[in-house]
């Protein structure tokens, strides 16, 4: 699979329009790419491992996506095989009092994977010039120092701040990777009547986000300002067609895979007193 295919150039414009929401690479079915799902799972848990005994680099991978695109589907399914031990989901929700006296960024910050570790940030501080963009009344709402009608360059001083805010993390070991599911209006109108319609379902659906739907021109522009702005060499976004989610899982994993094989992850090596020691230990045991 080229994934360069799904990646934004660093000071590229971008047009989502040129990024398919149906498309499925070489697959002309379900069954083979689920099998190289399978597959990718058992290496990324090899991968994960060997990161986690290396202790020297950490991974944060950021899922943003419209409802319904499958982030929840996708995080279950490509990190199904990962020792729990060297994994932390974190689900950014409506941010709190105490998180709202605080910089936008902090909460994000307090959640930032350790060495040797695996973050996964379910939306992210990218709620800050999406949704606060597409809703400015929130941003009045949190009382921030920033007011647009004085600050007509807030968003650019936002996308900014973010990219340094990433370099910093990248400078310090944390590599980081950002997925936007690129789902269509059509298929997320589907997925929302499913959960409709499925008794098991109807917990995940808020009428707010059929109004929503009101907006999805306003977000589109909003993606794609902020992922051609914030897409960086250490910091990049992939756009992942979403409308098959077999399909979605099987890049996102491959992605995933790429990048942690090109860390040069290598199990530690221990010294000469530590194998010397070793081999006491096992005299020890077999003579027991």
């Amino acid at each position: 699979m080229n994934i360069e295919k799904f990646l934004v150039p660093e000071g590229k414009k971008l047009n989502l329009e040129n990024h398919p929401t149906d498309f499925t690479g070489d697959y002309t079915d379900k069954k083979q790419a689920v099998e190289d799902l399978k597959k990718n799972v058992e290496r990324l848990a090899e991968l994960q491992d060997v990161l986690y005994a290396q202790n020297n680099h950490a991974l944060l991978i950021i899922f943003q996506a419209m409802d319904a695109a499958g982030k929840d589907g996708a995080i279950k399914h490509v990190m199904s095989g990962l020792n729990p031990q060297g994994c932390e989901v974190t689900s950014f929700k409506q941010p709190s009092p105490e998180e709202l006296d605080h910089d936008y960024l902090w909460r994000s910050m307090k959640k930032n994977p350790e060495r040797g570790r695996i973050g996964i940030f379910n939306r992210s501080y990218y709620e800050e010039v999406l949704i606060v963009r597409v809703h400015p009344e929130i941003l009045q709402f949190q009382q921030m120092p920033e007011k647009l009608e004085s600050d007509p360059n807030i968003w650019k001083k936002r996308f900014e701040q973010i990219r340094n805010f990433e370099n910093y993390l990248s400078e310090n070991g944390t590599h980081v990777l950002k997925f936007f599911l690129h789902v269509s209006k059509e298929e997320q109108k589907n997925r929302f009547l499913a959960r409709i319609e499925t008794p098991e379902k109807n917990w995940k659906f808020s009428a707010t986000d059929a109004k929503e739907r009101a907006f999805w021109d306003d977000y589109m522009q909003a993606y794609t300002d902020a992922l051609q702005n914030t897409s960086t060499k250490n910091a990049p976004w992939y756009v992942i067609p979403a409308d098959n989610k077999w399909f979605t899982r099987t890049a996102i994993s491959g992605i995933i895979i790429k990048k942690m094989e090109s860390l040069d992850l290598q199990y530690p090596k221990i010294s000469e007193a530590q194998r010397q020691s070793l081999l006491e230990a096992k005299k020890i045991l077999e003579n027991e």
